[in-house]
Formats: structure tokens, sequence, C-alpha cells
């Protein structure tokens, strides 16, 4: 079986918060649980949860399965129904599934190596295996296809979509996959701030959404594309690794190519895309200076670009562009970049209140004049202050937003309190809305 031979846009699971992982990413994990000095050493065993891989089955756990013919599709079909949003496999580990943002094991036996090297090798190609056994690391895309006998003729072959990761673990294969919902979600839906919206009709510039890895950045990214698709006649081209969300021609037409299949480098496919009339360009990842220049040279030409950053907000995105280069080149990467800026938009996932499903939590930051000279004369350390009191632009904090999920009941008072960025800010801005009482005394936190 080939990876990803079909590319259908099929088998979508559930959108937020009614489970899942709603922007495409795991992240939002649980905050670590406080008072573990006094346990028994051994007393995670009992702590382990085990699932039979059934959605809503409550009867006893029955033998375990193997894993000696296993097929990919088998635990696959169980994350799609589970609506869960990550699968690992490992050596001396049953499968391993994220379910609402939480680590549980399926009731399998443990891989052995030899397992998991058949079970990856069954579904890539030649090439691939040659890439992987060379570099000891492979990113690629997988279709989890409909059984031939439930096809409907002229409908759709896969049921799902995941982006994987092969990787060496102690010397033997290992390997994550990420369900990737094949319904592109709309702004709305993802609960996203509707600033977003109005950000995707600019003419030209760079607009960053940053975070840290599977933070939902592809998922904003593919929903302002789509809105754009709906809306727009454009061209535009994406450059992914691997492609994640697959686009439909619309008003707009989508090109989308995947880096090792489609092009070599982010780099070679940002400088062809120049000679290949586009309006608008996404970016995946941008990894380096290379990379960096020709997004901003992109932008200062007309077009309107998309990329991401794993950044965790605005002036520390603006930083980190800026440091890549030497020191020689800063000062004019910083007056293109203050020309060129359009928007920074920080992003995170939290668990909502009800045990199911992420709510993003963002910071927006607009490129105003304001912020605009602030980059210029190496003042990012004011960004935030600027964005605190430029709410009539449609700008806010990270802190500003749990701030205001928190009182929406979203989302948990430990959650925003160990996701925050300044701890005491943020217990002052929750004062002033009447959401917590802080006991000047003790510094303790009262609901």
């Amino acid at each position: 079986m080939q990876n990803d031979p079909t590319r259908q846009n099929t088998g979508a699971p559930p959108a937020p918060p009614q489970g899942g992982a709603p922007m495409g990413g795991a992240p939002g994990r649980p905050p670590m649980q406080n008072n573990t000095n006094n346990r028994d050493p051994d007393d995670w065993k009992s702590r382990v949860e085990v699932i039979s891989g059934i959605p809503n089955d409550e009867k006893p756990l029955g033998p375990k399965s193997t894993v000696d013919d296993l097929h990919i599709d088998e635990l696959l079909g169980i994350i799609v129904d589970m609506n869960c949003s990550d699968l690992h496999i490992c050596q001396a580990s049953p499968p391993v599934v994220r379910h609402d943002g939480k680590i549980k094991r399926l009731n399998y036996d443990q891989f052995i190596p030899e397992n998991i090297q058949r079970i990856m090798y069954e579904i890539i190609t030649d090439d691939q295996i040659q890439r992987f056994e060379t570099s000891n690391e492979l990113d690629f895309s997988y279709s989890l296809p409909i059984p031939f006998h439930l096809r409907v003729p002229g409908g759709p072959v896969a049921r799902a979509r995941f982006r994987v990761n092969l990787y060496r673990d102690k010397g033997s294969c290992a390997a994550a996959f990420r369900l990737i919902s094949s319904k592109i979600p709309t702004v709305e839906e993802l609960k996203l701030p509707l600033v977003l919206k109005s950000l995707t009709e600019k003419p030209r510039g760079l607009i960053l959404v940053t975070g840290p890895t599977g933070s939902g950045k592809s998922t904003s990214l593919a929903a302002m594309i789509h809105h754009i698709n709906l809306n727009y006649a454009h061209h535009i081209i994406t450059i992914e690794d691997p492609i994640e969300y697959l686009h439909e021609h619309k008003l707009s037409v989508i090109n989308q190519r995947e880096l090792g299949m489609d092009t070599k480098s982010f780099g070679n496919a940002l400088r062809a895309s120049l000679r290949e009339d586009p309006d608008i360009l996404l970016v995946g990842e941008m990894r380096d200076v290379e990379t960096i220049q020709l997004a901003i040279t992109a932008a200062e030409t007309g077009h309107l670009v998309f990329a991401t950053l794993h950044t965790n907000n605005a002036a520390e995105s603006v930083d980190r562009m800026i440091d890549v280069f030497p020191p020689g080149q800063q000062e004019q990467i910083r007056v293109q970049l203050s020309n060129n800026l359009v928007a920074i938009i920080s992003q995170q996932l939290l668990a909502h209140s009800s045990g199911k499903g992420r709510v993003p939590a963002n910071e927006i930051m607009v490129a105003s004049p304001a912020i605009r000279n602030l980059i210029r004369e190496a003042k990012t350390h004011q960004i935030t202050s600027m964005i605190q009191t430029s709410a009539n632009m449609g700008m806010f904090t990270m802190d500003q937003c749990l701030r205001d999920l928190y009182l929406k009941g979203w989302v948990s008072l430990e959650d925003i309190m160990s996701r925050c960025t300044n701890v005491e800010e943020l217990k002052k801005m929750l004062a002033t809305t009447g959401g917590m009482q802080v006991s000047t005394g003790t510094g303790q936190i009262k609901r």
C-alpha cells in the first residue's frame, strides 16, 4: 500500500468542542498534578488507563489483542471512531492514544521492534524507506481507506487522513500519527477571533500564526485559507510538510505542494512560487534564514504571505525573525519587517471545562503605525503594552484572552493560571471583573 494514494477529503471527526482535538492538534495537555513527592514508586501502575478502543464501552476489558498480524488501519480506525487526536506506537508498549488530551493505552499486547517495522514499512514507498534509513526520520501523510465492500460508486475512497512522523527510538522504529479532519472548519466553528477573517482581506503583507507544537496553527491557517477560497478569486500556493488539510478549488485556485514529494525545500518552493503567478502564499514553517528572507521578500513584492513560527507571543516572534540573521543584516530586516508585517496571531489550546474538547486562546497583534515604529526602533519589549491599549483595533494579549475564556466558563481557573504570561497581571484583571478575589496576605486565589 502506498502512502496517501488518493488525497481524498473524507472522514471527518466531530467539530469542537464535542471531543478530540478541534484545532488539529493535541496539545492542551492537562497540567501536571501536584503533591506527587510522597507517592509510592510503583503507584503509577495503578494509574495507567487502559481502554478497549470501542466508543462508550463500559464492559470489563477482555484478553489483550495480539499485534503479530496487526495492520495499522485497525488502530487508525479506532482513532477515528473514538475521535482521538493522536496514535503512538513504540517498542515495549501497547498502542497509545491521546483522547481529550489524556494519554491512554489500548488493550493490546506490547510491540516488539519487528512488529513496528513491518507495520510501518507496509504503508510507505521504497523511496521513503530509503530516506528513512538514511536520516532515521520521515514525515509523510497517510489516508485510511474505506473497505471496498463499503465504498459507494463515485464516492470517497478514504475515511480519514493522518500526518505521520516515523522515527528511531533506542534503535527501533517508532511512529506518531496525528488525525487530520477532512472537513476544513470555519473560523466560527473553531471559536477563533473574527478579526482573522478581516486579516485575510489584506492585499499584501506577512501574517504569522505562532505557538508551540500542536497548538492548532495549521488548522487556524486552513480556516483562513478556506475563508478566502469561499469568498475571493485568488491563486493560492501552499508549501507544507506534509500536506494536512486538502483544499478544493472553489472561487480560488489552490495549488498545494508537499516537501519531499513536490519540492526539495521550503526555500526552493518559495523562490519558484514567485514565477507561478500567486496572489497568496502559505509557508508551513519558517525554519531557516533563507525561508524567512524569501517570505519577507514575497510580502514586499505584493503578495499576501501566511507563515508559522514556534514562538509564544508577538514580541518573541518579531525578535526570533530578526535574531536569526547575522548582525550586519538585522537593521535591514527590522525595517523590511516593520513595513510588511500585517499581524501576528499567537495561539495555544486549553482543555474545555466540560472535560471534552479544546478551546483556543489567542493573542492578536495588528501592525498599527505605533507597532511598526516599535519594531523599527528595536523596542519590541513595549509591544505587549501597546497591544493591551489597542482593543479598538481588534488587539488583545494572551492574558486578556485567558481572562475572557474563564469568565465565559469555558476553561478552569487553574488552567489559565498555568498558561498565562504574567500571573499577577491576570489576577488583577480577574479581580477588577469580579472573576476572583486575591487574598493580599497569602496571595491565594479565591473564587
